[in-house]
Parts: C-alpha cells; sequence; structure tokens
C-alpha cells in the first residue's frame, strides 16, 4: 500500500474522508478532491499528521476541466495514480415522483452520474497508460433495488452501477480494474438530510438485518488497493 497514489472525490465528508483516513494511516499517498477549500485543507492537515503525503485539489466533478485537472494535478505531483475512488454525490430532492422537476433530475445526476462519468473519462485516459490500476466507484444498495421517495437518486446509482459494468468491459485484460461497491444504510451527513427526521432515519434503521446503521469507516477500505 505504501507506494500507491490514490484518489478519491467528494473525499471532505463521509465515506469519503473515512477512506481517505483509512488509506492515509496505511501509508498511500492520498488527494483528496471536493468544493470547500478550508474543509480540504483541514483534511490534508490530518492525513499528514498520520504520516502519510496529502494533498487537496479543488475541484468540482460536474465539470469536465475540474476533473480533467484533478487527475493530472495528481500524477503532477505523485507521478501517477494507482487507485480512484470516485464517491462524489448527492441526496438530491427526496420525494415522490410527482414532485419531481427537470432541475431537481439535473441537480442529482450532474454529480451522481455525470460526475462518474467524466472522473472516470479522465482516470482511464492516465491507467490504460500505466497498464494498470483499480478505479471504484460508489453505489448504494439502492443502485440494483427500488425505494419509494427516492426514485431520482435511485436512478442516479442505477447508472452508476450501469456505467462501471460498461468501463469494466472496455478495460478489461488492460491491467486495469473497475468496480462498484454498493453499501447499505451508511450513518452520514447525506443519510440524515436524506432521512430528514428521526423517525425517517428509525425506520430505515429496522429494515437493516443487523438493525443498526453502518459507519464510514467499515466500508471496507483495506480491500479496495488491492
Amino acid at each position: 500500500m505504501s507506494t500507491q497514489v490514490v484518489l478519491i472525490t467528494g473525499g471532505l465528508t463521509g465515506i469519503g474522508r473515512a477512506a481517505a483516513v483509512a488509506f492515509a494511516k496505511k501509508g498511500a499517498k492520498v488527494v483528496v478532491a471536493g468544493r470547500r477549500e478550508e474543509a480540504g485543507r483541514a483534511l490534508v492537515k490530518e492525513l499528514r499528521s498520520l504520516g502519510a503525503e496529502a494533498e487537496f485539489i479543488n475541484a468540482d466533478v460536474r465539470k469536465e476541466d475540474d476533473t480533467r485537472a484533478m487527475v493530472d494535478k495528481t500524477v503532477a505531483r505523485f507521478g501517477r495514480l494507482d487507485v480512484a475512488v470516485n464517491n462524489a454525490a448527492t441526496e438530491g430532492q427526496v420525494g415522490v415522483i410527482t414532485d419531481q422537476t427537470a432541475e431537481s433530475y439535473a441537480a442529482t445526476f450532474d454529480t451522481n452520474v455525470l460526475g462518474v462519468l467524466l472522473s472516470m473519462k479522465h482516470e482511464v485516459r492516465v491507467v490504460q497508460k500505466q497498464r494498470s490500476g483499480n478505479i471504484i466507484n460508489i453505489s448504494s444498495t439502492y443502485g440494483h433495488q427500488g425505494a419509494p421517495g427516492a426514485s431520482v437518486y435511485v436512478g442516479s446509482k442505477h447508472a452508476v452501477e450501469g456505467i462501471t459494468k460498461s468501463v469494466a468491459l472496455e478495460v478489461v485484460g488492460s491491467g486495469i480494474r473497475v468496480n462498484a461497491v454498493a453499501p447499505g444504510p451508511v450513518d452520514t451527513g447525506m443519510l440524515t438530510r436524506f432521512t430528514a427526521t428521526p423517525e425517517n432515519k428509525a425506520a430505515l434503521v429496522s429494515t437493516v438485518p443487523m438493525a443498526r446503521l453502518g459507519l464510514p469507516e467499515e466500508q471496507g477500505y483495506h480491500r479496495w488497493g488491492e
């Protein structure tokens, strides 16, 4: 792990932040990308305190110029890209289908789907030249099942899984692995916004076989770079 260069989008909170800390503890060189400069610099300071080399890149994955620069800056800083974790996402506007609009669709799909597509485009561009690399897209159990009141978010995660499968087939045999990780309910700020009330969160917990939410640090990062 110590020689690996890891890029994490949406790396400032939740699963992305926990992944950054876990990779740093294992000696990886970590680049976290997000849109909040102060939070990004604070996280980099924390990662460096763990003994890791770390950098923050201010990037909006909805914009191709930003994603191209994000990947190119990572390679310029550390010489290569070994692991990319495409985690940037939004819960969008929760509600029944009759409440959805073109604007709520675009706000969700631009981050959750276009962001993954653009990130993968430029990550693959780099790792194909290396003939090695591991790309992990963060999906959800909602990426392969339905959920009332979450049609747009669910649709975006179905799209992430379809794109992941297709790109995996495009690069098969090239030394590159492309996978999706589909966590169940994880106790993050996004889940709190998604459920909106303690009662809704408790109802969601009641559907989990272990009768509790997952934690960001439990998502298996120790295997992602292998």
